[in-house]
């Protein structure tokens, strides 16, 4: 299992489209990736666009990215760089 915290940089936080295109590029690989919300005690599936939408992440929120299987940190590392990059959006 390999985990990462990320922090929400988005003024809008995680909406319709990044979540998309979070649960896009999570389905790219073969593990399963959940998104954790610990501030909510909730966890999703990080390859469901209506799952990763139901934690409400805003600005600044924290999330923990966990992926168990055999590309678990090529996963977690490309999330966590999507993140970083603000989804593409600013």
């Amino acid at each position: 299992m390999t985990e990462k915290y990320v922090t929400v940089k988005t003024r809008a936080g995680i909406h319709l489209r990044p979540a998309s295109l979070i649960a896009e590029l999570a389905a790219k690989f073969s593990s399963k990736i959940l998104l954790i919300k610990e501030s909510e005690n909730a966890t999703m599936n990080a390859k469901s666009p209506m799952g990763i939408l139901v934690l409400k992440t805003g600005y600044n929120d924290k999330l923990l990215i966990r992926a168990e299987g055999e590309d678990e940190e090529a996963a977690v590392e490309a999330l966590f760089n999507f993140f970083e990059r603000r989804f593409g959006e600013e």
